[in-house]
């Protein structure tokens, strides 16, 4: 059995897409970070380490946008594509978890 498709992702422009890249690649590694998430320093070493790389990324696409004079970002057209690519479950790792019930 086939999993179901998904659907398809909205169009965006080049730096739109390199700006929702950029920013779930960013989300992936912060929720490596947390310390109410992680399992070892290493881990969490390493995706620091590579978070530097990661924002100028981000802040590059941002910028692109802005010098194209793109002042205003699309939101409802970005977050049909954050939610495309996996978003909310990405974005839910950044948080603290609830504590479980006494």
């Amino acid at each position: 059995m086939l999993p179901p498709e998904l659907p398809p992702l909205p169009a965006l422009t080049r730096a739109e897409s390199e700006f929702i890249d950029g920013y779930l690649e960013v989300i992936d590694l912060v929720g490596r970070i947390n310390p109410a998430r992680g399992a070892n320093t290493y881990g969490a070493l390493r995706a620091a380490q590579s978070l530097v790389a990661r924002a100028t990324a981000l802040r590059d696409a941002l910028t692109v946008m802005h010098m194209r004079g793109e002042s205003e970002l699309h939101t409802v057209t970005l977050s049909r594509a954050l939610r495309v690519l996996d978003g909310e479950r990405r974005v839910s790792r950044i948080t603290v978890p609830r504590e479980p019930p006494s």
